[in-house]
């Protein structure tokens, strides 16, 4: 299991876009399969809010940045690689 660790998700998406319904989808299939109660999931819609993508230092949409725990992890595309998302966000999970 988890240590009792929250994780802060934020997803840069523009618009409703294919790719961006889907990141958000996959992302939300993960962390309730693997961080049940121990997640948050900010969105962040740049065609809303373009300001915000010079913070995290955003150049590629979607993108999915880990806030904590540290260090910040960024995984570029829909996330539909469920294994290369575990790994970018070094989330562990045990093999039974």
């Amino acid at each position: 299991m988890l240590k009792e660790q929250r994780w802060e998700l934020r997803l840069y998406i523009a618009g409703q876009t294919p790719k961006s319904v889907l990141a958000l989808k996959n992302i939300n299939k993960y962390c309730q399969e693997y961080l049940e109660g121990k997640y948050s999931i900010e969105v962040i819609d740049l065609l809303k809010n373009p300001q915000l993508a010079e913070g995290d230092q955003i150049f590629a949409i979607p993108t999915l940045v880990r806030k904590v725990p540290e260090p910040l992890r960024k995984i570029i595309g829909d996330l539909s690689n469920k294994e290369r998302v575990l790994v970018g966000l070094n989330i562990r999970v045990l093999k039974l």
